[in-house]
């Protein structure tokens, strides 16, 4: 099924479903991957969530939610943009060019979600109370840029474009393969369900083929924030997470990120479905067609974004 484009309207609404459903994982998923070796705080994902909810009440699972709904609007233009108009200039619907179409919508987007995911982290990881550091998303990317300038703010820019670029491309590949195995049509009884299926099992996919790289981005922006600077790059942050705790701290804080794709790509489908229903109406059916193509990119674009 060839990825199409959504109104505005349940592009933005499926969006903002998605990040409100799967920020709690994100929340968890950065304080395990960043967290000290020698003075873990948290024992796994469970106790991380209690833990969370114990010393700062539900609204911390919340933390920076404002730097990604702030860029929502700006991501899915990006993305709906670049892979739609690359999909067109390469000329042919395979698997392939979804694959490069995705993969290019990963990498132009990577100029707003760096930044973005930089205020996320670092709000997620802040003091509550009066110790707090930032007031918000907006003052966060302030305080950095007055004390390290452009650069400071783009941190961790390369490591995002590496995990973006093919982890978008693997999601929409997989989409595409998913819809047409699963038999995806307008009018079918089961589509929606079908759709459910395909966008949760590509956001699994995507997550799954790039999350080392995820793990390594979040200590270089989170690098600092909690004592003297430790990383001179992402070779030596690979090289250094490695020596400490081996190859498992590259899958650290995965589980968070499973359970969070699956009911963050549900959330944007069945939220995309609802608006259409009662923005068309019954009386449109023809142009339903679209929908399930845009919805999996607004579930991507919340970064991770998925």
């Amino acid at each position: 099924m060839r990825i199409k484009g959504l109104p505005e309207e349940p592009r933005i609404t499926a969006g903002v479903a998605g990040v409100l459903v799967g920020h709690p994982f994100d929340t968890v998923k950065v304080r395990l991957q960043v967290q000290s070796l020698e003075k873990p705080q948290y024992r796994g994902t469970m106790h991380c969530f209690q833990s969370i909810i114990k010393q700062e009440s539900v609204l911390g699972l919340y933390k920076g939610l404002g730097s990604p709904l702030m860029g929502l609007t700006f991501i899915n233009a990006l993305v709906f943009g670049v892979q739609g108009n690359t999909l067109r200039a390469l000329g042919q619907d395979s698997p392939l060019n979804q694959f490069l179409a995705g993969a290019a919508a990963g990498a132009i987007q990577c100029v707003i979600c760096c930044p973005m995911e930089l205020a996320k982290t670092r709000l997620q990881l802040q003091d509550v109370g009066a110790a707090r550091t930032y007031r918000g998303s907006l003052d966060c990317l302030a305080q950095i840029y007055r004390r390290e300038g452009l650069r400071g703010v783009n941190r961790g820019m390369v490591s995002t474009l590496l995990r973006e670029t093919p982890s978008f491309g693997v999601y929409f590949l997989s989409y595409d393969l998913g819809t047409r195995a699963l038999g995806c049509e307008p009018g079918d009884a089961l589509l929606v369900p079908k759709l459910l299926l395909a966008g949760g099992t590509s956001g699994i996919l995507s997550w799954l083929s790039t999350y080392p790289v995820d793990v390594v981005k979040s200590r270089l922006q989170a690098d600092g924030v909690r004592g003297a600077a430790r990383y001179r790059g992402i070779v030596d942050c690979a090289r250094q997470s490695y020596r400490a705790e081996g190859w498992r701290v590259f899958t650290r804080g995965l589980t968070s990120t499973l359970l969070r794709a699956f009911p963050v790509n549900a959330a944007t489908f069945a939220t995309v479905t609802i608006v259409l229903t009662y923005t068309r109406g019954p009386e449109d059916p023809a142009e339903d067609e679209g929908v399930p193509a845009a919805a999996p990119g607004s579930a991507l674009a919340q970064p991770s974004s998925l």
